[in-house]
């Protein structure tokens, strides 16, 4: 009768445990805004354009980025000719344009702009350019702060990513193990320290990758941390997902310990497996995957990818460090079966959700050769199929039916198996780090053929042109337009026409985007080569507006 009774009682405890668990993940998701996700940024254009020689000092620099960027304190600057800051002020941050306030009177010569902001995937993005007024001349030297990454601090991130993906095989494989196949007659307290060793690297890896983030995205060492610095990481989609899992692990828990003293009922199953779920797709929504250009699809292929190599490999270590040592014959008769059924299931899930995540993230073969993040992928390519081969041999060793007369053979096979995955992970552990092909190619210098960029007057205003990458096809046009004393000029309407009458085309209008007062975007295809002629005219009132024209030599 006592038994019984306490049966009942711990599972209501469990669902107690549990439903707390989720309310602190509920608390978290209100108090925690999430931020929209979009590309990994890029930087696409800048004003005054990079390498430009203008005649008179600008009032501000505008850079902008391909997708939406957020700042990171201090890291933004503009350097005069003289070695001082030239900035002034904080800049501001508009979707993927930043403005930076320019001392106009800080003379003639050439300036640096640094800059290091985040980007929608949490990864920070840094770089420099140049401009002259006037004429170039040394450019400076930038005194403040490295904008650089620190390398012991991302050698540090990727060691907490590689600790969460290992705790998160050692907590999945002893739970599926001990839900679906483990002998009644077996002790199941090897297994559950496994587990419980597990959940705690999960955990302690999430609490690592949350606390590194801001050193991080700073450029500081691991201990350059600061309250406001995680707030600002806490308050980001990042901080927000790493949160969820916090959430989800501690409801998780509560309901593994009935689990690891005994088998457990349909609905506390079914719970741990929407638990498990939702926690794997923290990751996809903390990357890359998030960022790419079709989110929807990379963030559910990325969780089925990282879901499959939590079953396959958990269930390997349980094989290796359990069952292939404690079972017997009859029962690994049983239960090698059915676990190479589910082994072929999750390679299958892999192989799937690899290629498409790899089409997405990749996109062309110059980026699979050219780029870190395409030879990381050839090399878990490569390590992949190695896998594959020695889990062909165990699994024809079971459809023999000689692998539980021959533990010991099955044994050495899985123990080859754990030790090449090991390598994966740690390639994996890096890809998530490192800059997606597809960007990295973009990104390269060189990758556009061709920019071209000006500077038109009129006697109301003077225009900044600029055209990437001026070749046939798709280009994107910026424009912004300055006061004659070289002040940002507010802007009431553009009209800009393209036209090439050498090939008989006529004035074709660009449709423009305000991103700012002074500031203009738009996307324009130049079907033929030729020297195109564009056609600018601006309202900068209800009666004041001028016509300015520019020849663009489109290859």
């Amino acid at each position: 009768m006592t038994a019984a009774v306490r049966r009942p009682s711990r599972a209501v405890a469990a669902r107690s445990g549990a439903v707390a668990g989720l309310l602190l993940l509920l608390v978290a998701l209100l108090l925690v805004p999430a931020t929209p996700a979009s590309a990994h940024a890029v930087l696409v254009s800048s004003s005054p354009a990079a390498s430009a020689v203008v005649p008179d000092a600008p009032a501000q620099v505008v850079i902008t980025f391909s997708e939406s960027v957020r700042k990171v304190p201090g890291k933004v600057r503009v350097i005069a000719p003289d070695g001082s800051r030239a900035d002034r002020g904080e800049p501001t941050f508009q979707g993927a344009e930043v403005t930076i306030p320019v001392d106009p009177g800080a003379g003639r010569g050439t300036y640096l702009v640094s800059y290091r902001v985040i980007s929608a995937d949490s990864h920070p993005v840094s770089g420099a350019f140049t401009y002259s007024v006037g004429a170039p001349s040394e450019p400076p030297t930038d005194s403040g702060t490295d904008n650089r990454a620190n390398p012991v601090t991302e050698t540090a991130v990727k060691v907490a990513k590689y600790a969460g993906y290992a705790g998160l095989l050692l907590l999945v494989g002893p739970a599926l193990v001990l839900a679906a196949l483990w002998p009644r007659r077996l002790s199941r307290r090897g297994p559950a320290r496994l587990a419980w060793t597990g959940l705690g690297v999960l955990a302690v890896a999430t609490l690592a990758e949350i606390w590194l983030q801001v050193p991080y995205v700073n450029g500081g060492g691991l201990f350059d941390v600061t309250g406001s610095g995680l707030g600002d990481v806490l308050g980001s989609a990042y901080g927000t997902t790493h949160l969820v899992r916090l959430g989800l692990i501690a409801a998780a828990a509560f309901l593994l310990r009935p689990l690891f003293a005994g088998p457990v009922g349909r609905t506390d199953g079914i719970i741990l497996a929407v638990l498990g779920g939702a926690a794997l797709f923290t990751w996809p929504l903390a990357g890359h995957a998030a960022a790419s250009p079709a989110p929807a699809v990379s963030v559910v292929v990325d969780a089925v990818h990282l879901g499959a190599m939590a079953v396959w490999l958990g269930g390997l270590v349980m094989l290796a460090v359990f069952l292939l040592r404690r079972a017997d014959e009859r029962e690994l008769d049983a239960i090698l079966p059915i676990w190479s059924r589910w082994a072929a299931l999750a390679v299958a899930a892999l192989l799937l959700a690899g290629t498409v995540q790899g089409l997405i993230e990749v996109a062309s073969l110059q980026a699979l050769i050219d780029t870190t993040y395409g030879q990381l992928l050839l090399a878990k390519i490569a390590l992949f199929a190695l896998v594959i081969g020695v889990a062909a041999y165990s699994r024809a060793l079971v459809r023999r039916r000689v692998a539980a007369g021959r533990p010991g053979s099955m044994r050495r096979a899985v123990v080859a198996e754990l030790v090449i995955t090991a390598v994966v992970l740690g390639v994996s552990a890096t890809l998530v780090q490192t800059t997606p092909a597809r960007t990295a190619v973009a990104d390269a210098p060189g990758a556009s053929p061709g920019y071209f960029s000006t500077t038109l007057s009129s006697p109301i205003y003077s225009l900044q042109v600029e055209l990437d990458p001026a070749e046939t096809g798709n280009n994107s046009m910026h424009l912004y337009a300055y006061t004659p004393d070289n002040r940002p000029q507010p802007v009431q309407e553009w009209k800009v026409t393209a036209a090439l009458p050498s090939a008989g085309i006529e004035p074709i209008t660009v449709p423009l985007l305000p991103l700012s007062d002074n500031h203009a975007t738009g996307e324009v295809n130049l079907p033929a080569r030729g020297d195109w002629q564009l056609r600018i005219t601006v309202r900068t009132s209800d009666i004041d507006q001028a016509t300015v024209t520019a020849t663009v030599p489109i290859k």
